[in-house]
């Protein structure tokens, strides 16, 4: 017996116009997903959906995949939780509206049916066919006219920041909150308490509130932090010492190990020898890869600029700009460079089969990718500003003719270029030009992509590049868009949840801009 599948009605019930003629003015997209749930979830779509499940025949009916999508993009739409999500399908008429389930008493799923949803969702990669879904219902719908679909396929990448959802700390808090971990696993293993273990193992440090609590130093003395931390290595390496000899097997498989790992994870990024001491001390500088939550494993430190830091990740648009519609959705660690998202972004495009990217619009962090090469080579177009050169007292590359046939002072890409001191010293210009002391001579960087920058320049430099340039400025709306939407922290754990939560939230912005227009063609119909 195959899976139920959502069959809503079509036609309108007194009550629901009633609702409907309530819904124009706020939260207008209830009124439009009640409108066209049929078409976004058709039967070719529901078969897709159906593909997540194993028709057995064993356990209970499953809910229908379609009528937890809608309850997922309401769920973005709103910002609500799966246990709120359950009640506002019984308290809230505007959710019974789409739901089809007006006026019940009971919610037509569960909260642990939603969470199945979710997880089945992302196991099979069907959180990005709901957001595809989304672009092919308004393409293929009236408000995107037909004959004003462009024959080139315009596409800009931007990014912005996404906080973690786990909790940041410093070395001492990570070393503390990582030990916790483990001390907790061991206690399950044992069926004992906590405080027992921490009393056993001789991590008294544990038993305080927090870690700094525990070791209770004058923290305002220079010398305090350096004691705490000994105390507390050596409290943590009584620990593993304990931990080995009660529970030698678990430390090779399941949680415990993996807490261990963790915590050995954490000293070997955040600690190091002293020098000419035993001891050890807080590494110089920052790791590259530095964990910086154990509840998110995945969470990096980021910059949103040279002053600006966050930590969590960053999360990555491709936004069509002739329909304004999101195509595709990223997300990578917050220290990982914008490039290392491109291709995934190129990838989910190729897949909605729709053609060629003819002009790319990007930030400079995407210029390193394979993609944007790939693209130039198949004769489109890479718009984006150039890399800035140093403007000082002196002259600056761009006052330089860079002839790359014909090359003055040979060069190779990627290298810096020194004319010859004896030309420098007799130049009449000597001193507009360099700095250097004499005898030595002017240089000049010269970039792996000298060639494509020196284009970008040229490009800028005229208004018609420059008028190019700002329609970047529509992918950044759509972030903005995607931000106040989705929020600017994390709502889940890990890569991959946030790329679901990202993906949905684009969802719902791409029916919105699919309403936007047809309320524009039904004004310039009744105009």
């Amino acid at each position: 017996m195959g899976i139920a599948r959502w069959n809503p009605r079509q036609t309108y019930t007194k009550q629901e116009e009633w609702i409907m003629r309530r819904l124009g003015r706020t939260r207008k997209l209830f009124a439009f997903l009640r409108a066209h749930r049929h078409e976004l979830f058709d039967d070719a779509f529901q078969a897709e959906l159906e593909t997540m499940y194993r028709d057995t025949g064993a356990g209970k009916p499953a809910v229908p995949p379609a009528l937890l999508a809608m309850v997922t993009l309401l769920q973005a739409y709103l910002k609500v939780s799966d246990a709120e999500a359950v009640e506002l399908s019984v308290m809230d008429r505007r959710w019974q509206l789409v739901l089809d389930c007006l006026d019940a008493t009971a919610p037509p799923f569960s909260q642990g049916a939603l969470g199945e949803f979710r997880v089945r969702l992302i196991g099979t990669d069907m959180d990005r066919r709901l957001l595809e879904r989304t672009v092919e219902v308004a393409r293929q719908s009236k408000a995107f006219d037909a004959r004003k679909v462009p024959k080139t396929l315009r596409v800009a990448f931007d990014a912005s920041a996404l906080e973690g959802a786990g909790r940041v700390e410093d070395t001492l808090n990570l070393l503390g909150h990582a030990a916790r971990k483990v001390v907790a696993c061991v206690a399950v293993l044992l069926g004992c308490t906590v405080e027992a273990v921490a009393r056993q193992a001789g991590i008294p440090v544990l038993l305080a509130p927090s870690v700094k609590a525990g070791l209770d130093v004058d923290w305002a003395d220079p010398q305090a932090p350096a004691e705490a931390l000994q105390r507390l290595v050596h409290q943590l390496e009584a620990l593993e010492v304990w931990v080995a000899r009660r529970l030698p097997e678990a430390l090779t498989q399941g949680p415990l190990r993996e807490h261990v790992a963790t915590l050995h994870q954490v000293q070997a990024q955040d600690l190091e020898p002293a020098p000419a001491s035993q001891a050890v001390r807080l590494r110089q500088g920052v790791a590259p890869e530095r964990r910086c939550s154990i509840e998110d494993a995945a969470m990096r430190h980021g910059r949103k600029s040279k002053h600006k830091r966050f930590n969590g990740y960053k999360r990555h648009l491709a936004t069509e700009l002739e329909d304004d519609l999101i195509l595709a959705c990223a997300v990578t660690p917050a220290n990982h460079p914008e490039d290392e998202a491109a291709e995934p972004l190129q990838a989910d495009i190729e897949r909605q089969e729709l053609g060629p990217i003819d002009e790319l619009y990007i930030d400079r962090g995407y210029l390193s990718s394979p993609v944007v090469a790939a693209i130039l080579k198949a004769g489109g177009a890479v718009i984006c500003r150039p890399w800035g050169v140093a403007q000082g007292e002196v002259f600056s590359k761009p006052d330089f003719k860079l002839n790359l046939r014909d090359h003055t002072e040979t060069f190779r890409l990627g290298t810096v270029v020194e004319f010859p001191a004896a030309q420098c010293d007799r130049c009449p210009l000597r001193a507009q030009c360099t700095t250097a002391a004499p005898g030595r001579g002017r240089t000049v960087s010269i970039a792996a992509d000298e060639p494509f920058q020196h284009r970008l320049r040229q490009r800028a430099a005229t208004r018609a590049g420059r008028a190019q340039l700002r329609q970047c400025v529509e992918v950044e709306h759509r972030l903005a868009h995607l931000g106040a939407r989705q929020g600017r922290r994390a709502r889940y754990k890990g890569v991959r949840k946030n790329l679901f939560d990202v993906r949905r939230t684009a969802a719902v912005l791409n029916l919105q801009t699919f309403q936007r227009k047809s309320e524009e063609r039904e004004l310039r119909m009744a105009a």
